[in-house]
């Protein structure tokens, strides 16, 4: 069910957040359907996403460090913040392609992902009361500057559209993509549309106790764990441009451009599924591999729905409720 148009505030209010207890300092867009928390400092994420009255339906963790008190170079450490940054790709060329840190680059480290684009400080480009447009530093990692755009979208008050340009800031080509990574809790259950089960490779796996997929009518459901917390990563080619999530009383639809498999790094997926024993589930996206010239930018957007959910949480009422909203949000295959 779509909300009231009563409740679309046509005014949007921005106003700088910072909760009581928080380590982060958040801008807040508010147009009275949704709310959004994005900040510059670790990393330039965003933080949250909720329907009015409703929830963060992201999983951020806001005191998982200080933000004041890290110096970020090339031998930084992860700090799981969570919520929804933006990395490139591909991950086992993190660190293959620099000399500052010799024992990232001979390992080949698939861990961390570089600390300029997801840890540093982001600069203040734009805000305006539906808008925040944030650039992070050249990265001495992989010489990538990614630029953030977080913006509501008029006419369209539940949804909110997230824009990254990355652009290669070395004098050398580099060969890169744009990976957006999206935590959400765990038991969230998530759809994709897909054509047959060969289009969903198993990256890592628990032995015996690996992700559980099912696939009918077009579309894929993995399903929450049961029990014993499942841990696993799989690798998907979706057969159109959007994935959905549901939890507890919201739904959450991310949209995309659709990329045949051709265009994505062999090691990815265009989407991508992992979830940790440690408590969290990625709804990752990977953008065309391309190489970059120097100077050269590529560009990838997604865009956000949140929507209230009132059924109960089966296959059956999400597939009916997706199908309700399919032709307003322009879904394929259903």
């Amino acid at each position: 069910m779509s909300l009231p148009r009563a409740a679309f505030a046509l005014a949007c209010c921005f106003a700088l957040a910072h909760p009581a207890g928080a380590q982060l300092r958040a801008h807040r867009l508010d147009n009275g359907a949704v709310t959004v928390l994005a900040c510059e400092v670790a990393g330039g994420r965003l933080l949250s996403f909720a329907l009015a009255g409703q929830p963060n339906f992201l999983l951020a963790d806001e005191h998982a460090g200080n933000p004041d008190a890290v110096s970020v170079s090339a031998y930084s450490n992860d700090v799981p913040y969570l919520g929804h940054e933006v990395w490139v790709g591909p991950q086992k060329e993190w660190w293959t392609d620099q000399a500052l840190n010799p024992e990232r680059a001979r390992s080949r480290a698939q861990w961390p992902p570089d600390p300029y684009l997801s840890l540093a400080p982001y600069a203040l480009v734009q805000r305006t009361p539906a808008e925040l447009v944030v650039d992070s530093p050249p990265s001495l990692v992989t010489g990538i500057q990614l630029r953030k755009r977080y913006a509501l979208v008029k006419g369209q008050p539940n949804s909110l559209q997230l824009d990254v340009r990355a652009t290669n800031r070395r004098d050398k080509p580099v060969a890169r993509d744009i990976w957006f990574n999206t935590r959400v809790r765990p038991d969230t259950r998530v759809y994709v549309p897909l054509a047959s089960e060969d289009d969903v490779r198993v990256a890592t796996q628990e032995a015996g106790d690996g992700l559980v997929f099912t696939l009918a009518d077009g579309l894929m459901a993995l399903e929450p764990p049961a029990g014993t917390a499942r841990k696993g990563k799989l690798l998907i080619q979706p057969s159109s441009g959007w994935m959905a999530a549901f939890h507890g009383g919201q739904a959450f639809i991310i949209q995309f451009r659709h990329y045949s498999s051709t265009a994505i790094h062999p090691d990815h997926g265009q989407v991508e599924l992992a979830r940790e024993v440690q408590g969290v589930l990625e709804m990752a996206l990977h953008a065309p591999f391309v190489k970059l010239a120097p100077g050269k930018s590529m560009r990838a957007s997604e865009r956000w729905t949140l929507l209230p959910y009132e059924g109960p949480a089966t296959r059956e009422a999400h597939l009916a409720f997706l199908r309700l909203h399919a032709k307003a949000l322009g879904l394929a295959g259903l």
